[in-house]
């Protein structure tokens, strides 16, 4: 069992040529040695650690990678406990320390020391999100029924080797270590998604309930930069949820996964509130779909499709284009079920959401959940999932997962005889208030990770009930997406590329990344060039300013404020009208303009061109 385990215990000790990383658990005597001149890593012990070195704790080795500057190790500063998950400790990483293996930036120029800090600013940005969570002695990649299908080969693996490599966020960053099996006790896989975990009580008997969100790192990315599959099938935003309970040694489990529609589509920010989605027209769609299911069958067996989005307007062709592959593809693995949300729960119907449940319970019914009794025999296995989405897989999702994770548990529950026959967990108001606030801010979770605020919908959520004031904060939320999709998500997606080792920095290459060539019409714009020699002309009028884009940053690139402001009149009234229509007309054309061409104002990722593997 010692080999399925990583150290706990650690401390980083720094010298200017090397890294020294100690384990301190007990009985052990290893220290992984991080050449920061040649990059070797070598396993050693405690006595040759330099007293001369400077010391501190960590809590694990997130993992190293290269930048312009060199190579950079990263290590986990901070962690909060989460829970104990049958007796193994759950934590979140919390904060992290990137450090890097040069002594001296000397040997940069000007523009890769500016590229350095906006790389590192992207590697720092990824590791600000909150989601982060790992375990020093249990495989929190795997749901309970993959976990209890293994042998004991797979059991005696490290945690590294014998992780989903699907949800493993630093699997790109521990590369050096993952092919050296001597150290891997110290390579940490660590989750990105949500965890939470309750003590519970109904009827006076108290069991552990257990809520995860394990992200995957395929076809990771922002919400409008990353849609539809890969050419290898893997969908974006694909999450897999798990529900865990835990009662007198029994355990039970419930799986759920989400993903974008599994086709080869996009939906570029173009400035627009809702950007027109477009399905690739040329792409072999069977083949991503064919590929993306036959993955998801093998892992999970029986797919329940339950496809959320408008059956009319923009969102009709995605919906159609799904059944489409559905019945073309004619598996008796897979059932699709199409469900129109908005137009079901209008009106604040949400009572509603009943019919879907009521046309899917059979399905369930037949699914069944995972169940292994108190002695580790399986008393039933999970045949299947439902499969759901949205456009985002974010909000419509969340609530249709909920109300099926809560009917499982209902079964769950009354099995292990939690539930007294007849109750439902509606009635356990204690209970309901847990369940109800964890599924939020599984949500929130999910939603900040992928479309940078928390989710809408979480009133229902998390009282049952839609609310004037949740439809005013989902409003807030809207314009804090709409503005982050279109003036920061090009930077997020590159940060997580870099990241994820879908971008690999290389120091020799003469041309930055970062720096892109903007055309005529967007310098034009920018820059005002017609405006300011106009603007010469009439320089005599103090009421006259000009319309102004105003570069925010670097980063976030450009958005525009048009202003008129009047504060004196010309000679005439004749001249005044006149320069009062040319400012106007000026204006509104130079807003038309940005906004017809708003692909090229928007904050498009640098590093891996989307459109290209789309």
């Amino acid at each position: 069992m010692a080999a399925a385990t990583t150290y706990e215990s650690l401390k980083l000790h720094i010298t200017p040529e090397k890294f020294y990383v100690e384990a301190c658990d007990d009985g052990a005597d290893d220290v992984l040695i991080i050449d920061r001149v040649s990059t070797e890593v070598t396993l050693s012990v405690k006595k040759d650690i330099p007293p001369s070195a400077v010391t501190r704790p960590i809590f694990g080795i997130l993992g190293t990678i290269h930048l312009v500057a060199g190579n950079y190790l990263i290590v986990i500063t901070k962690k909060t406990k989460i829970g104990e998950f049958f007796n193994h400790v759950i934590w979140k990483a919390t904060d992290f320390d990137v450090l890097s293996y040069k002594k001296t930036m000397l040997h940069l120029t000007d523009i890769q020391l500016q590229d350095n800090k906006t790389f590192l600013a992207m590697i720092n940005h990824v590791l600000s999100v909150d989601g982060f969570y790992f375990s020093t002695t249990y495989d929190l990649t795997h749901t309970l029924q993959r976990l209890s299908n293994t042998s004991p080969e797979f059991q005696e693996m490290s945690l590294l080797e014998r992780a989903d490599q699907r949800f493993v966020w630093n699997c790109h960053l521990l590369r050096e270590l993952s092919a050296q099996p001597e150290v891997h006790r110290f390579a940490l896989p660590v989750l990105h998604g949500f965890i939470t975990m309750h003590s519970c009580s109904i009827n006076g008997k108290y069991f552990d309930w257990i809520l995860i969100s394990r992200r995957s790192c395929f076809r990771a990315g922002v919400r409008y930069y990353v849609r539809g599959i890969d050419s290898e099938g893997h969908a974006a935003n694909f999450v897999e949820t798990e529900q865990i309970v835990h009662y007198n040694g029994s355990r039970a489990s419930f799986v759920q996964t989400r993903g974008s529609i599994p086709v080869f589509w996009s939906q570029r920010p173009n400035l627009k509130y809702k950007p027109q989605p477009q399905i690739n027209k040329v792409a072999n769609h069977m083949d991503g779909f064919q590929r993306h299911f036959d993955s998801q069958v093998i892992i999970y067996g029986k797919q329940v499709i339950v496809n959320l989005v408008n059956q009319k307007g923009s969102e009709k062709p995605l919906e159609q284009a799904f059944a489409t592959m559905v019945s073309s593809l004619a598996s008796g693995m897979i059932r699709y079920i199409a469900f129109d949300f908005h137009k079901e729960c209008q009106n604040m119907r949400w009572d509603r959401l009943s019919i879907l449940l009521d046309q899917v319970a059979e399905m369930q019914d037949e699914l069944s959940y995972f169940l292994v009794d108190s002695a580790g025999k399986v008393v039933t296995n999970q045949e299947g999932v439902f499969r759901s989405n949205c456009m985002d897989c974010l909000d419509r999702t969340n609530v249709i997962q909920s109300l099926l994770a809560r009917r499982s548990l209902q079964a769950q529950l009354q099995r292990l005889g939690v539930l007294h026959v007849g109750q439902k967990l509606e009635e356990q108001d204690d209970f309901e208030k847990i369940y109800k606030n964890a599924w939020a801010d599984n949500a929130n979770a999910c939603a900040k990770q992928y479309a940078g605020t928390g989710a809408l919908k979480t009133d229902f959520t998390r009282t049952g009930k839609r609310t004037q004031l949740g439809l005013i904060k989902d409003g807030w939320n809207s314009l804090i997406r709409y503005y982050k999709n279109n003036f920061s998500d090009g930077f997020r997606q590159d940060s997580i590329d870099l990241f994820l080792g879908n971008y690999s920095v290389d120091e020799l290459d003469s041309h930055s990344p970062l720096s892109v060539p903007r055309d005529l019409k967007f310098l034009a714009v920018r820059n005002l060039n017609v405006f300011q020699v106009v603007k010469k002309i009439v320089r005599r009028y103090s009421w006259c300013q000009l319309p102004l884009i105003y570069v925010l940053n670097d980063i976030s690139k450009t958005i525009f404020i048009s202003s008129l402001f009047f504060v004196s009149t010309g000679d005439t009234w004749t001249e005044t009208l006149a320069y009062v229509l040319f400012w106007g007309v000026a204006s509104i054309g130079t807003f038309f303009i940005i906004l017809y061409n708003g692909k090229d104002f928007v904050d498009a990722p640098r590093l891996v061109q989307k459109e290209k593997i789309d």
